[in-house]
């Protein structure tokens, strides 16, 4: 079987464009809210509003370049891309977290004056903006990879309009100038987990380690439990790329077995079971897997 042609983060381009589009507005509301308010928390938040607009343009252009066909030279095409995309986006808000949290410590010695009700106007349009967006890509983040990056750094987004909105309230309520750097704070720590969950995902595809939701034994009873199959050797289980899994096996055939019936069988059943887009079995005898064994030691 072959990939297919179009990748999960591709299926949902379209959404992730007009999520892109609402991300600028968010930012060029937020800097102008920020600037005009003298707020930390404001800044912070459309800083990291501004990763997610390189974050979400990366990912529309790395899903355009996935889209390419497979050459002599790439024979997997560019979907790789996608996951090289995911980790920049959580390198650059590893950056931003860590500039958040050094400006907030530096701002709670002296806090400045704050425009609350600005700042609460701002906050609430960011706020609202970002739901939209959410609910845009939540379909998508449960099939893709990059989407989900997309997702989390919108949540990332949602969380920290929020905790924006509730210091402009404290400020606007009591005047503790402290709430702005302390939101600041919050929204720093917010991003943390979720890129390092993010990270994480992203390292295991380019590690090419066995794909989340898929257990090896499983796989291999599976094969073992194929009509003709005597047994099941070197049997790897990957992600091309989000949505895409490919499995490779070396199989050994019962004597008498028709090897074309022991591949149909073995690529059906996995792609039922098992989501696998690609895969690739080499047919054995019985006495092929001894001459395997003296030509690795």
């Amino acid at each position: 079987m072959t990939p297919s042609s179009e990748s999960a983060s591709g299926r949902h381009a379209g959404r992730l464009r007009i999520v892109l589009g609402i991300t600028i507005l968010i930012l060029v509301v937020e800097l102008a809210g920020a600037l005009l308010s003298n707020s930390l928390a404001l800044l912070a938040d459309a800083g990291h509003v501004f990763t997610d607009v390189a974050g979400l343009s990366l990912t529309l252009i790395a899903i355009r370049f996935a889209a390419r066909p497979a050459t002599p030279k790439r024979t997997y095409g560019h979907y790789r891309l996608e996951i090289l995309a995911a980790v920049v986006n959580a390198v650059l808000l590893f950056g931003v977290a860590g500039l958040v949290l050094v400006e907030a410590w530096r701002r709670l010695a002296h806090p400045p004056e704050v425009a609350g009700p600005l700042m609460l106007g701002t906050a609430l349009v960011g706020l609202c903006a970002n739901a939209v967006s959410l609910w845009m890509l939540r379909r998508g983040q449960r099939e893709s990879l990059n989407l989900r990056g997309a997702y989390l750094e919108v949540l990332g987004d949602l969380l920290g309009s929020l905790a924006v909105v509730v210091a402009a309230g404290v400020i606007a309520w009591t005047g503790l100038r402290a709430a702005d750097p302390l939101a600041s704070v919050a929204v720093g720590l917010m991003i943390l987990p979720r890129t390092v969950r993010l990270l994480r995902e992203a390292v295991d595809v380019l590690l090419e380690a066995t794909p989340r939701g898929i257990d090896l034994d499983e796989v291999r009873r599976h094969i073992l439990g194929a009509p003709g199959v005597a047994d099941v050797h070197d049997l790897h289980v990957w992600s091309i790329t989000s949505g895409l899994n490919a499995v490779s096996a070396h199989v050994v055939a019962e004597d008498g077995a028709d090897p074309a019936e022991v591949l149909d069988h073995l690529a059906r059943c996995l792609d039922g079971d098992f989501d696998v887009a690609h895969s690739t079995f080499q047919v054995e005898p019985r006495d092929r897997r001894a001459l395997e064994d003296v030509a690795h030691e």
